[in-house]
């Protein structure tokens, strides 16, 4: 750990405090502003920004994935996980409701492409705390064991996408002559929460978008149980949120509107859980969605996050992909390979980042690295099936 300390130390003494890059291009804002600088003071907060890893450290992670997956699940045992993994997570929320995860009330900060951008709006969300709907879910005591996230400052997305004829949508109203009408169809800004989960962020979301006028969400969750949950929450309105049930592996399960058409996808900590195999073809479905210019949001676990040092031999379904006690799956990515997914998928890269922290249990006296991969793929204006 001292290691991870003086190299921190040596890089502030040089002016080389780590930045938040978009595709190697230094912002204006750092990731973070919470440096450790001094040893004694590592249980004064519960994160640490920037933290560099030695050599050492980076070799004791490898070591100690090689050996958690030397020993690998029985085929027998992945079939089952991958043909009832909806299964699992309908337990799982069944057990823990919405009383599991925090609200993520960092996702306008961090990504503020979830909103359109003018000075209107601007006004309007600064109006708005996202902290009125933090009580609306029970906090957790302890740290999160399936998703960490955290809060970090981003700039400001300064342009606003723009309107596009868009062909999937005039084919859609054709026929009769008239538009045909779907959950969202007046809105003119338009979100998809994949993975909804119990609505941690769709709640944080509503309570901004109620401000917002011509904004829809819609949220999704293959666990039916998840998507009960959302929609008998108290802050839930059909008139500005849609909830489903869908598996974003079904290529040909139909969405409840049509391809693109929206503004902004939301993918965090959802790809992890789906097999390496149908990740690529989930991204390729998912960027039909976008409308030309609009974005695509992600963040997940990142590879040697403490996530993965923490499985225990027999977890391993392949290669940095794990099952859970409770059944449920866990894939840590690497920067390199969501590049390729996103950019195969014809979107291109805005900013793909791996966010190094230190977590810290003041209370057992614990520090725990944690990695962190996030990402911002755009559809070009000029995008066509082939792309």
């Amino acid at each position: 750990m001292n290691v991870v300390w003086r190299n921190c130390i040596c890089r502030l003494g040089q002016g080389k405090v780590p930045y938040r890059c978009q595709s190697g291009v230094h912002p204006v804002a750092p990731l973070g502003s919470r440096i450790l600088t001094d040893p004694a003071r590592v249980f004064e907060h519960n994160m640490w920004d920037h933290m560099q890893w030695s050599k050492e450290e980076e070799a004791a992670a490898k070591k100690k994935v090689e050996e958690n997956s030397a020993t690998r699940v029985a085929p027998e045992e992945q079939v089952k996980f991958e043909s009832d993994a909806n299964k699992y997570w309908d337990t799982f929320y069944q057990t823990h409701k919405n009383k599991f995860f925090k609200n993520r009330n960092w996702l306008l900060r961090e990504f503020p492409e979830i909103l359109p951008v003018d000075q209107n709006t601007q006004e309007k969300v600064e109006e708005s705390s996202w902290d009125q709907v933090r009580d609306s879910f029970p906090r957790v005591q302890g740290m999160e064991t399936h998703h960490q996230e955290s809060c970090v400052s981003s700039a400001a997305w300064g342009t606003r996408r723009s309107n596009f004829s868009n062909p999937d949508l005039e084919e859609h109203s054709k026929g009769s002559g008239k538009t045909e009408h779907f959950p969202g169809s007046n809105a003119t800004f338009r979100i998809l929460e994949v993975g909804c989960g119990a609505g941690n962020s769709v709640f944080p979301i509503l309570n901004t978008l109620q401000n917002i006028p011509g904004s829809f969400l819609y949220c999704c969750d293959f666990a039916s149980e998840a998507v009960e949950l959302v929609k008998s929450h108290a802050s839930y309105s059909e008139a500005h949120c849609s909830a489903f049930i869908h598996d974003v592996c079904d290529d040909g399960l139909a969405y409840p509107f049509p391809d693109g058409i929206l503004d902004v996808i939301l993918l965090v900590f959802v790809l992890s859980s789906i097999h390496p195999d149908r990740m690529q073809a989930v991204v390729h479905r998912l960027s039909r969605l976008l409308k030309p210019g609009g974005m695509l949001l992600f963040r997940d676990l990142g590879r040697y996050d403490n996530a993965q040092l923490r499985f225990k031999k027999g977890h391993c379904l392949s290669e940095n992909f794990y099952v859970r006690g409770d059944g449920t799956r866990a894939y840590f990515f690497t920067k390199g390979e969501i590049h390729h997914m996103f950019c195969k998928a014809g979107l291109h890269e805005k900013q793909n980042l791996v966010d190094h922290r230190l977590q810290v249990n003041r209370k057992k006296q614990v520090a725990m690295h944690r990695v962190w991969v996030q990402g911002k793929f755009q559809k070009p204006l000029h995008w066509t099936q082939r792309s």
